[in-house]
């Protein structure tokens, strides 16, 4: 089977980004960059892969969520395969991402977040 997966990326529960939807894979490639700045006050960037459905509502695939802590725990940044996890707790959840992520210091007192996904399985 395959998938028409895009992603989406919530601060705090705020939806900020849509990617591209990618259509009939398992192995998504976006190719697309965003520039988030972060309040000094968030807690997490949620990114969530969805599958579009055009004929019912979207499924979620997954999450990864990456809170501040973490971030914090990661001053340079951390590279590596992240599973998702569920979503739905009666939902199946397979599959993993291979973020970049960094804080590459302060801009005008604001946090800027880069986060790459590599790829996607």
């Amino acid at each position: 089977g395959s998938s028409d997966p895009y992603c989406i990326v919530k601060i705090d529960d705020e939806t900020i980004i849509r990617t591209a939807t990618v259509w009939k894979t398992l192995s998504p490639f976006w190719g697309e960059e965003y520039e988030v700045h972060l309040q000094p006050t968030f807690h997490s960037v949620s990114i969530y892969v969805m599958d579009e459905d055009a004929l019912s509502h979207d499924d979620v695939i997954g999450k990864v969520c990456i809170t501040r802590d973490m971030l914090a725990e990661h001053p340079k940044g951390f590279s590596g395969w992240v599973s998702l996890s569920e979503v739905d707790p009666d939902e199946e959840v397979q599959g993993e991402i291979h973020l970049r992520v960094e804080v590459p210091g302060s801009q005008d007192s604001r946090r800027v977040l880069c986060c790459t996904v590599l790829e996607a399985r």
